[in-house]
C-alpha cells in the first residue's frame, strides 16, 4: 500500500468512526500533535476522534490533496460538519505523517484554532 493510500484508509477511517482501522494504519508506538501541542498517543488520538464523531455525526474530510514524501504523506483537507448550535464549521487543515514499514509512527496536524472555535465549543472545551 502506498504511504497516499494509507492517508485515505486513515482518514476514511477517522471520519467513519472506525477505530479498529485506525488503529490498525497506526504503528504500536504512534505520536501525534496538534499545532505543536503536547504529544498524544494513539489511544488519545482514537478518545479525540470518537469524541468529535460524538459531537458533530456529519463530521467528513472534503478536498483532501494528498502527497507522499520520502517519510511519509502530507495531506491538506477541508475539515465540514454542522455544528450543535446550527452553525457550519468548515475548517483548513494540514496533516504531516512519518510512516515506517506502512504503519504511521507520527502525525502532526495544523489547524488555524480560530476557525475552528465551533469544534472546540461543540467538545465543550
Amino acid at each position: 500500500m502506498s504511504n497516499t493510500d494509507l492517508a485515505e484508509h486513515l482518514f476514511t477511517a477517522l471520519q467513519n468512526n472506525d477505530m479498529d482501522t485506525t488503529r490498525d494504519c497506526c504503528a504500536p508506538d504512534f505520536r501525534g500533535s496538534q499545532n505543536g501541542g503536547p504529544e498524544m498517543s494513539l489511544d488519545a488520538l482514537l478518545q479525540f476522534a470518537g469524541a468529535v464523531n460524538a459531537a458533530l455525526p456529519d463530521f467528513r474530510y472534503e478536498n483532501p490533496i494528498r502527497t507522499t514524501t520520502d517519510s511519509g504523506f502530507v495531506e491538506e483537507h477541508l475539515v465540514r460538519a454542522s455544528r450543535p448550535d446550527g452553525g457550519q464549521l468548515s475548517v483548513m487543515v494540514c496533516v504531516v505523517a512519518e510512516v515506517s514499514n506502512g504503519k504511521i509512527t507520527t502525525l502532526r496536524e495544523y489547524v488555524y484554532t480560530g476557525a475552528a472555535a465551533g469544534l472546540l465549543k461543540a467538545l465543550g472545551r
